[in-house]
């Protein structure tokens, strides 16, 4: 069928992490962590900076709000096997990468909206 991108990566729809920007990090860990009743710890050197939830089902994130481009919005980040060929995908389809990375990387639709990829272990 003319016009239909052929999948080349495995993104399995399933949120991975869901990060939250902040302008008072200390004020949104009370929130999510209180709205959510999930503990949000500091982040190792391989996870970024902020805090982020380690127990079942997506992980929730949060980080101290910045200029960069997963700075200004929430994201949803779907888990991907394959990060390049992934973002080979989101090209083909009409997508943009706005960072690239090879652990995760900001993306942003057809539409103009924005979401992450996150490598899976």
């Amino acid at each position: 069928m003319a016009g239909r991108a052929v999948i080349v990566c495995d993104v399995d729809g399933s949120f991975g992490l869901i990060e939250f920007p902040a302008d008072d990090p200390d004020r949104a860990l009370r929130f999510w962590s209180g709205l959510l009743g999930v503990e949000l710890t500091e982040r190792g050197q391989a996870e970024g900076r902020g805090w982020q939830s380690h127990s079942a089902g997506p992980a929730v994130g949060i980080h101290e709000r910045g200029a960069g481009p997963g700075d200004t919005a929430s994201l949803p980040y779907f888990t991907v096997p394959d990060m390049d060929a992934a973002l080979e995908q989101v090209r083909g389809l009409g997508g943009s990468v706005i960072h690239p990375g090879s652990r995760w990387a900001i993306c942003r639709d057809s539409e103009g909206s924005p979401f992450g990829l996150a490598l899976g272990s």
